[in-house]
């Protein structure tokens, strides 16, 4: 990295910047009772950014011998002088580069080998498939472990560097009677291995899942609440953010144009950015370009606060950077209060989305039309299940009707939200 700096330095450029991976990782996978497929992986790469004149030029090599590098380096000066100038590229600002590089956790080494792994699988997929005779097919179960390093330095003289690691179990069971077939699955993904979830409950669950999808029904057009659970209401909240991004914003295609200061949610939703949680999945002490990372309340009391910046979008929209090259990090849902089961008795009548098909989101409109399956309530409990319907609406207008937030956080991911329930929805059915 330092030499690739120095290169740079010497081939007289106004900056420079240099990202390094190392991955390294070994998934098994079992279907049927018998190993699939096994794969190792071992990655590495180096990207060099150079800045001259207000022109960006990028290379990139997997070899980092010192020809190899010398050579990318080269081919970023020589890209840097085919592109058209752009005053606000360049690095964060250098007052900015993180001094407090923060221990988060990030790395658990998981020291398994490919027999444990494979066993493992097995009696994943094993557990799923004796739930119920209706279970009669496996689209198999995977146990995977990954290590890697980051490293990333610049011309301002920063050089910081992490260790994490990520780990999973996963497991797809099929199930059928009476000609009609449904699949579901689970997972469960943690940097430490030991925070992973059993074995066999994984599996257990993916097979009740699917069980729970036999009997699917079509209904007919209607609106009514819709419930979305965890690992799917953090989807539909996350397009907020995604609306609040600098590039979304300063590219003028996003239904949250110019929104910072407008009420967004009820007042009771908030999502909060925070950054240095041990053991986080999206956990970081700086962002992509050096700079250090900070608790913040992107919305609060339902208004929006703040965008999410990196320094180009920044200097584009004349602001300052958020630390959010690279995207978010952590982003919090609290609940008020209540599991998938409490938002089920407060629905009353309405329907349960657990699976989304498609991606039915214009951006710059916030027109959402998503495929869906699922479950129908009435009287708060579950009726039947349901299949083949379109949930729709537009953002701007169904944000405002959240009635609650659960509290069962789904923390397998970089937002932790728990159930969604939306008040009144159009539902397309039959």
């Amino acid at each position: 990295m330092r030499a690739a700096l120095e290169e740079a330095g010497e081939r007289g450029v106004d900056q420079a910047e240099v990202a390094a991976s190392c991955d390294t990782g070994l998934a098994a996978t079992a279907r049927l009772g018998d190993v699939e497929n096994l794969e190792y992986t071992n990655d590495r790469g180096l990207w060099i950014t150079v800045y001259k004149d207000s022109r960006k030029g990028s290379a990139s090599t997997s070899d980092t011998q010192p020809e190899s590098i010398r050579e990318a380096v080269a081919k970023a000066c020589t890209f840097a002088d085919c592109t058209a100038q752009d005053k606000f590229s360049g690095l964060a600002d250098a007052d900015l580069m993180c001094t407090d590089a923060k221990d988060l956790d990030l790395d658990h080494p998981w020291e398994i080998e490919a027999a444990q792994a494979i066993d493992m699988a097995i009696a994943c997929e094993a557990a799923g498939l004796e739930v119920d005779a209706r279970i009669t097919n496996s689209e198999g179960a995977t146990v995977s472990t990954n290590r890697g390093v980051r490293a990333y330095g610049n011309s301002h003289g920063f050089v910081g560097s992490y260790a994490k690691s990520s780990h999973s179990v996963s497991c797809v069971v099929l199930a059928s009677e009476a000609g009609e077939m449904q699949r579901d699955y689970y997972y469960s993904a943690a940097r430490d291995a030991a925070d992973l979830e059993d074995v066999e409950h994984i599996g257990v669950t993916a097979g009740r899942r699917a069980v729970s999808r036999l009997g699917a029904q079509k209904i007919k057009t209607t609106k009514a609440p819709v419930l979305f659970i965890p690992e799917l209401a953090r989807g539909f909240i996350g397009h907020a953010i995604g609306a609040a991004s600098g590039g979304a914003q300063y590219r003028k295609a996003s239904f949250l144009l110019d929104a910072v200061g407008e009420q967004v949610f009820p007042d009771f939703v908030n999502i909060e950015e925070r950054p240095h949680i041990p053991k986080g999945m999206a956990s970081a002490a700086y962002d992509a370009e050096g700079v250090g990372t900070w608790d913040r309340d992107i919305i609060s009391g339902g208004v929006l606060r703040e965008y999410v910046l990196s320094s180009y979008s920044a200097r584009r929209l004349g602001l300052q950077t958020t630390a959010n090259a690279g995207g978010a990090q952590n982003l919090l849902v609290p609940g008020t209060g209540g599991d998938l089961a409490t938002l089920i008795g407060e629905m009353g009548t309405g329907f349960i989305v657990e699976e989304l098909i498609g991606h039915g989101l214009n951006m710059v409109t916030g027109d959402y039309s998503r495929g869906a399956v699922g479950q129908w309530v009435e009287n708060g409990e579950i009726k039947c299940p349901v299949h083949e319907v379109t949930i729709a609406g537009n953002l701007r207008d169904l944000y405002p009707r959240i009635a609650a937030i659960g509290d069962d956080q789904d923390l397998r991911g970089g937002i932790r939200c728990g159930s969604v329930l939306v008040e009144e929805m159009t539902i397309a059915g039959a």
